[in-house]
């Protein structure tokens, strides 16, 4: 990345202080730009979910996977559960989705509750893996909460066999299978099992992002591991586990704790990129690749859960972090994430023209059916789902469950993050892929107006300029009208 001349900073910025400057181009089409990261992790899009508690589990990791991207498991779920998750999202289809699912018996009042996990909008009526129907939304308006599924689900729904599915062509057969039955979704098949469901934008989708797979075809996921207690331990418990990647994870990732964490993390022997953070500097960056570290996880404070800046007064501005830090991993022949601090689609991309082989995002996608949190009504028919930061009260109480109430107590005095905050759910984006696909598609369209085929083209390529804080607003769009 390089400024326009004249436009050389003479501090440090944020992504809002900059813009893209379009630059002559021979890239027709978005299907052009390749989204693959060079990083080594395996991810075909640039994208990584933050290991947060209200934000990162199963249903995420297995989502975020199938187009391509990776969760990151928080440090504080117990290592059985991280076992139990890692083994779940190997165990899924690449293409074929993961129903919900409930008994013929099962009242509305649990449909609904259910319907919330999945963008689907639907679930599967089953009696021991034999599909029976399938009950929508629409299906509950109306009707006793207390009425059972076999009394509202439709029988007979499409189905798709798994082998037209894994064809050629299976992707156009079934959306065209889809679109001419008026379904937006099917029940997949396999010799009269039930394996999963497809829809008409999953098909799509499929057809467009490539899923992120270890060596044996499964879907990726990371685990993160602390600087305390027994890292190594940990490390190869979650090596163990089948992670395909290792974050060692502290706000202030440039201390000597982080240093023999890694030093604990490479005892283990890893064949897996191993990641640590969080630093702002160079030398942050040294220190830690020295020590052992693949990747450095860049960005101090500007979460959208944290506090730290202003409890502190510690941080840097990210566009700089990321800039200043890319090179000097650049140098090493290595590599860093930007975490935290984007808000839109623009964000994404600058970070990447600063150097980013990845973004580490966490609220953003918080606030969507694939998050671990449950859903609720704030009374005027919003749904919402609670977020909050990894170093807030209400998380440091978790954390520490297993100490003595004494030192719980001393802990809990001292928090720099959010411990309640409402994510809404956009109705028109939903699920965590619907911002998959608004944020590579900004992405992908960066790189056209840039004149790049690969996201290290685009950070070669890219070229900035400074703005004010009107040039960014004019850049705003105006939904509600002059």
């Amino acid at each position: 990345m390089r400024f326009l001349p004249g436009h050389t900073p003479t501090h440090d910025l944020t992504y809002g202080d900059v813009f893209l400057v379009p630059s002559r181009s021979d890239v027709v089409s978005r299907f052009d730009v390749d989204l693959a990261t060079a990083d080594g992790t395996g991810t075909t899009i640039p994208l990584v979910v933050a290991n947060m508690t209200a934000v990162a589990g199963r249903r995420m990791a297995e989502t975020v996977a199938r187009r391509g991207g990776m969760a990151v498991i928080p440090q504080d779920t117990p290592v059985d559960v991280v076992a139990s998750v890692i083994a779940d999202v190997k165990s899924k289809h690449t293409i074929v989705e993961t129903p919900v699912t409930v008994t013929p018996h099962d009242t509305v009042h649990t449909i609904l509750s259910l319907m919330g996990k999945r963008s689907h909008g639907a679930a599967l009526v089953v009696d021991h893996d034999r599909l029976l129907g399938i009950v929508t939304v629409d299906d509950c308006h109306g009707v006793d909460r207390f009425t059972q599924a076999r009394d509202v689900m439709s029988h007979g729904p499409v189905t798709v066999d798994l082998s037209v599915l894994d064809g050629p062509d299976g992707l156009r057969h079934v959306f065209e299978q889809l679109h001419e039955a008026r379904r937006r979704i099917a029940p997949v098949v396999d010799d009269g099992r039930l394996v999963g469901v497809v829809t008409r934008k999953g098909a799509l989708r499929s057809s467009v992002y490539s899923p992120a797979v270890d060596t044996s075809g499964r879907l990726l996921v990371a685990a993160a591991v602390g600087i305390n207690g027994d890292v190594r331990g940990k490390a190869e418990a979650l090596l163990a586990a089948g992670a395909d990647t290792l974050v060692v994870d502290t706000a202030h990732g440039h201390q000597g704790k982080m240093l023999d964490a890694l030093a604990a993390v490479r005892a283990a022997n890893p064949n897996v990129p191993v990641v640590a953070g969080n630093v702002v500097t160079a030398d942050g960056v040294c220190d830690l690749v020295e020590a052992g570290a693949d990747i450095v996880k860049v960005g101090v404070g500007p979460g959208a859960m944290c506090t730290t800046r202003m409890m502190t007064g510690v941080g840097r501005p990210q566009l700089s972090a990321v800039l200043e830090c890319a090179a000097a991993a650049r140098e090493l022949g290595k590599h860093v994430w930007a975490d935290g601090g984007v808000r839109h689609p623009r964000d994404v991309a600058l970070a990447v023209a600063a150097g980013a082989s990845q973004v580490m995002i966490g609220s953003w996608f918080a606030g969507t059916h694939e998050s671990p949190g449950d859903l609720h009504d704030d009374g005027t028919g919003r749904l919402y789902k609670e977020s909050f930061g990894m170093a807030s009260a209400r998380a440091v109480a978790a954390r520490t469950s297993s100490d003595a109430a004494f030192d719980r107590a001393r802990k809990g005095l001292y928090e720099e993050g959010i411990s309640s905050s409402r994510m809404y759910l956009d109705p028109q984006r939903p699920g965590v892929e619907d911002l998959l696909d608004e944020i590579t598609s900004g992405l992908r369209s960066s790189c056209t107006y840039a004149g790049a085929r690969s996201l290290g083209e685009f950070a070669e390529r890219a070229v900035v300029g400074l703005q004010s804080a009107a040039g960014y607003e004019e850049g705003r769009p105006l939904p509600a009208g002059w």
